[in-house]
């Protein structure tokens, strides 16, 4: 038996070399078919157990690197920045930054990592003294379980909850990932956001931000200021018109005290949820424009259960629901904020974004620049290069040399979409 025992494990180990062996010397294209094969064993176990070990195989370098470089027609400049693609990974996928540099290497154009929150509670009560312990504590998030697959949609519930390590983590994380770079020249860096969020129990939302961002933001190229998450008590109410005025003036104003390098301060843009009444996108705009931010994130997960959603157990659960079928509710509340902020703000667009030609959609809508998650979390690394080849089609199809030519298409005469449109199709034509 133990002889038995013995040959399986040998045959266990050639396999398994064998198997790495031809994974190192595959074409790319194969290696990422190779890595999104193993979506279905995952999928086998509960989403948040697949998701960390996604987050692991990442971050030890397991994950394939896509070394091409992206067709010039993805090449885009947004925020005074460039993005060699307009791809993003969207906050929440690595809230720790454990993995930048594996997730980068997939292919996007830019990864946000977060979300990030600056206190714990312990025993119902919020560790406290917050002008000296600037120094973050970890945050559980809400109980267990807390993600819901509706695979029939390829879509997700999850009321999280912010949990994260804490700032200092993430910091130690980000000089890591900056360290790994300087001495592996192979790694791509492309660029950064960080998502900032409040603790649960936090009684001054603006000063949670600002230690964030005087923590964090000499890290990031750009910061987002999350007032969005269905899943902190209250959060939400910040998207108020006077709320948010204040909030954006206090966080706005610690980011310019600051000393920046020469390339000046980070960005700062804020994220808005998709459930909104039209009054709400109006003042939230409005904000927008007068405070001088940099650009809204637009949208994070809804609390409605939109069409056939409602038809699956998994409605029933409280959070925000991701995916296709947050796709057209989110696109449309993407197009209103370019027509209210007369496609002087820049837009990224986020929600149910799984193809190319979604990427597209969201950019005639509006979208300067597009995220996903979802889709990851389902079809794999693969679904990264795809949906880049996708978009480079649909740009070539309808006339645009450039994803800028085509932010706007659908609303002709509305900012840059003004002159853009005589040198690309409509989206009906």
């Amino acid at each position: 038996m133990f002889k038995l025992v013995k040959r399986v494990a040998l045959l266990g180990t050639v396999a398994a070399g064998g198997a790495a062996a031809f994974y190192l010397t595959a074409d790319i294209d194969t290696q990422f078919a190779l890595a999104s094969s193993t979506g279905p064993l995952l999928r086998m176990l509960d989403p948040e157990t697949s998701h960390i070990i996604g987050i692991q195989a990442a971050a030890r370098g397991l994950m394939p690197r896509d070394t091409r470089p992206d067709p010039p027609s993805l090449h885009t400049k947004v925020f005074g920045l460039s993005f060699s693609n307009p791809l993003g990974l969207a906050a929440g996928f690595d809230k720790n930054a454990e993995a930048v540099a594996g997730l980068m290497g997939l292919g996007f154009g830019f990864v946000e990592v977060g979300k990030w929150c600056r206190g714990a509670v312990f025993g119902g009560a919020q560790e406290s003294e917050p002008e000296r312990s600037i120094t973050p504590r970890p945050q559980p998030g809400n109980p267990t379980p807390r993600v819901f697959r509706i695979p029939e949609l390829k879509a997700t519930i999850n009321r999280y909850g912010f949990n994260n390590l804490g700032a200092d983590a993430v910091q130690d994380h980000l000089a890591a990932f900056e360290k790994s770079v300087e001495r592996d020249p192979s790694i791509k860096r492309g660029l950064l956001g960080v998502n900032l969020g409040k603790n649960k129990s936090s009684k001054d939302a603006a000063q949670d931000y600002c230690i964030g961002l005087t923590k964090l933001g000499a890290h990031a190229d750009y910061l987002v200021v999350n007032v969005s998450s269905p899943n902190t008590p209250g959060l939400r109410a910040l998207q108020g018109r006077k709320e948010l005025e204040a909030l954006v003036k206090q966080v706005k104003g610690t980011r310019d005290r600051m000393r920046w390098g020469p390339g000046g301060p980070p960005p700062l843009l804020i994220k808005v949820a998709p459930d909104l009444s039209e009054p709400d996108k109006q003042d939230i705009a409005a904000v927008a424009l007068a405070t001088g931010v940099d650009g809204l994130i637009i949208s994070n997960t809804t609390i409605q259960r939109p069409g056939v959603v409602a038809q699956y157990p998994a409605a029933t659960e409280a959070g925000g629901l991701s995916g296709p079928p947050l796709f057209d509710m989110s696109t449309a509340v993407l197009a209103d904020f370019y027509r209210l902020t007369g496609g002087r703000l820049p837009l990224v667009g986020c929600g149910g974004v799984s193809s190319g030609e979604d990427a597209y959609r969201k950019i005639r809508a509006g979208a300067s620049l597009v995220q996903l998650y979802t889709a990851l979390a389902y079809e794999g690394p693969a679904l990264v290069p795809r949906i880049k080849r996708e978009l480079t089609e649909c740009l070539a199809r309808d006339g645009f040399s450039s994803v800028a030519q085509a932010v706007g298409a659908d609303h002709p005469g509305v900012g840059v979409a003004a002159g853009a449109a005589k040198k690309g199709r409509s989206w009906w034509w």
